[in-house]
């Protein structure tokens, strides 16, 4: 008899649709799963108001198939220039549940991302007080610092000054890849959380490196070495509730991914639930999925937990080799290769 496990209906944690026939290509990918998601908004044109937040949330509804039921938790791309009056209109949207901190230049299209953190003080005061949490890509742009220590470095010289000056202020530590970051949001006070992705779960820097480069695992933050893959894997099926799921899917084209100058990304949403299964599975932990992907983020998050279920069958399942990507085609996350586990129907 093949097993299966039925569970709360997840919410992704950190999603990037990008816009437009790109994003009507991926978005039922994700509402497959998923109940909820925390959309990005590092758009090609940044989503840095509430106004461009709620046409951009319409977009993704009318892209929905009509037997989806999924909701887009839209969030503000922070700028030097964004307001505490802009935030406070965010919150009474009731619809924009993060504002999303990338450094200038960190990840795509974060060059109107954030210069200078201090620029940004009178915002935090303002999420602090009304309790809109701060999401965070956490590394730093600076050229002397090794791509591999980027997390590591932007822990201490940025995040640990954000949590101490504004200890209200929920704070999320996106897409952690590090024993630095992990050790560090453990140790943290019970207002930092952070996610964690199928890429960083199942991959490490030999996979991108070794026998060639893989272009289509380049990644930011890159992916990382064995010993912090481990801590990752441990950590996550640790039931340590404030470690949740974020698959970081971010879609690029294929011609885009295989270029001399290669795009940051992994596209993760056609098989992201069923790979953190087997992930689970293969460690002897998949009773601690449930929390991980349906509970522990939305409890972070002040949200209800889901009502419906969802329920997973260990089944191979063969995954594409290619996806259609508006006009072009995009590579997922362990194309033609086989996974354990699917979505039963």
């Amino acid at each position: 008899m093949s097993k299966t496990i039925t569970i709360t209906k997840p919410d992704d944690w950190h999603l990037h649709l990008r816009d437009h026939e790109f994003m009507t290509s991926v978005v039922n990918d994700s509402a497959r799963y998923y109940s909820r998601a925390l959309i990005m908004p590092n758009l090609a044109k940044p989503i840095t108001t509430v106004d461009l937040a709620l046409a951009y949330q319409q977009r993704i509804l009318n892209a929905l198939q009509k037997n989806k039921k999924f909701q887009p938790l839209m969030t503000l791309y922070l700028t030097s220039d964004t307001t505490p009056e802009e935030i406070i209109k965010a919150q009474k949207t009731k619809c924009i549940f993060a504002i999303k901190l990338f450094p200038a230049g960190a990840t795509t299209n974060s060059s109107a991302g954030v210069q200078k953190l201090e620029d940004c003080f009178t915002v935090f005061e303002t999420m602090e007080k009304i309790g809109m949490p701060l999401s965070v890509h956490g590394e730093v742009t600076d050229k002397d610092v090794d791509i591999f220590d980027r997390e590591k470095v932007f822990l201490n010289k940025f995040l640990k000054k954000i949590i101490t000056r504004f200890q209200g202020l929920k704070v999320i530590l996106e897409h952690v890849t590090t024993e630095e970051a992990i050790d560090f949001v453990k140790e943290g006070p019970e207002t930092l959380a952070a996610t964690i992705t199928p890429h960083h779960l199942s991959l490490n820097r030999n996979d991108l490196l070794v026998g060639g480069i893989k272009p289509h695992l380049y990644c930011f933050p890159i992916l990382k070495g064995e010993k912090h893959q481990k801590k990752l894997l441990e950590t996550a099926t640790s039931g340590h509730p404030r470690f949740f799921l974020g698959t970081d899917s971010a879609p690029h084209p294929q011609s885009s991914k295989e270029a001399a100058k290669g795009s940051a990304g992994i596209y993760s949403a056609f098989l992201s639930l069923p790979l953190y299964a087997q992930i689970f599975d293969s460690l002897g932990k998949i009773d601690k999925l449930e929390d991980f992907a349906g509970v522990f983020g939305a409890n972070f998050y002040g949200l209800p937990k889901n009502n419906e279920t969802i329920t997973l069958i260990k089944s191979k399942l063969t995954i594409p080799e290619t996806i259609k990507f508006g006009d072009q085609l995009l590579v997922p996350l362990k194309a033609g290769e086989v996974v354990e586990w699917q979505l039963k129907t």
